[in-house]
């Protein structure tokens, strides 16, 4: 499924009312967020537009992916999210399970995978978040598999360590068992840099199956993107 949309303010407010919703229909709502330009843009018109609608103390927050830094980094995703969302929202600070980047990368791992089992709700033997945010690199890497480390996605632990292709830095990501069991993924999309990898997947063509992306189950998934990233689609 895929929606396209005039601006990246119009996908935000799409994704606005679809939180809305959710929070009106349960009582609690776990959502894996996504670092990144466009989660960033979603972020700031969640604070501007919805901080009074939605009702945040029902919302837990964890992430799909976060570098090895610390909560204060420039680079850290938590940090992003803390300055364009929580700190103009009322959220409650127990409900938010941040990666604790600045530990030992392999101890930063052990202690998300606690995290998760800990306060994830499971079925059929694995942690289930209602909403699970990816956004997609133009080399076709989603969280932090990158194409070079595409193995990562089926491994059987809930999280693993995985590597920058170039800085060489390390980040902690969820793998493909807990991100394709998620009730609905959310793949955010923007940009003219994205149009050839989005091609290529959404329509399956030439060696689309070496990029991590490309990997992210169809069934319950719902790609938002702007013009830009979807101006080589065939069905737009």
């Amino acid at each position: 499924m895929h929606k396209i949309f005039e601006s990246k303010h119009d996908l935000a407010r799409y994704f606005g009312d679809y939180l809305l919703n959710a929070t009106q229909d349960k009582s609690e709502v776990y959502i894996a967020l996504s670092g990144g330009s466009t989660p960033k843009a979603i972020f700031e018109v969640l604070a501007k537009e919805y901080a009074k609608s939605i009702d945040w103390s029902k919302l837990y927050f964890f992430w799909g992916d976060e570098r090895c830094v610390d909560p204060t980094d420039s680079e850290s995703n938590f940090r992003m999210t803390r300055e364009y969302l929580f700190d103009h929202v009322e959220t409650k600070a127990i409900n938010i399970f941040r990666v604790k980047g600045e530990l030992e990368p392999e101890e930063a791992v052990e202690d998300y995978i606690t995290t998760l089992e800990e306060n994830v709700p499971f079925t059929n033997g694995r942690p289930q978040f209602d909403i699970m945010l990816l956004g997609m690199g133009d080399d076709g890497h989603t969280a932090s598999i990158f194409p070079h480390q595409i193995g990562l996605w089926n491994s059987d632990n809930l999280c693993e360590l995985a590597q920058h292709p170039d800085s060489g830095q390390f980040r902690v990501t969820l793998t493909g068992k807990v991100i394709n069991h998620s009730r609905h993924i959310f793949f955010l999309v923007t940009g003219d840099n994205k149009a050839d990898k989005v091609d290529e997947i959404m329509n399956q063509k030439g060696n689309f199956k070496q990029y991590p992306a490309a990997l992210v189950s169809t069934s319950n998934t719902t790609w938002l993107m702007d013009k830009a990233a979807a101006q080589k689609l065939t069905f737009k």
